[in-house]
């Protein structure tokens, strides 16, 4: 590792569903073609790793969205997405008006 972040910038995409968040970030993140696009495959990703190599070569991944869509702040399916960063080594930053 090498005591870096890696920042996945998403501000500005339409993300409207879980979909379209996994679309977002399998690029930036090198998330593998068999990639289950689920809530307890990101968890494996981001908490356990060893999927990745590009979220495993970094110390901390750090996914910037909008308050918009899926991350309105209404969205049951983004609180449980929200409470799989552990806010330290794995932080998802919502930005825009509260």
């Amino acid at each position: 590792m090498t005591d870096s972040e890696l920042n996945v910038d998403l501000r500005g995409l339409p993300i409207e569903t879980l979909n379209d968040f996994w679309d977002a970030v399998s690029g930036p993140c090198g998330l593998p073609e068999w990639f289950g696009r689920n809530l307890d495959a990101w968890s494996d990703t981001i908490v356990t790793r060893g999927i990745s190599e590009v979220i495993d070569s970094h110390d901390a991944l750090v996914v910037h969205v909008d308050r918009r869509g899926l991350f309105d702040g209404n969205r049951q399916e983004a609180a449980v997405l929200a409470g799989i960063f552990d806010g330290e080594r794995n932080r998802l930053v919502v930005h825009g008006p509260a």
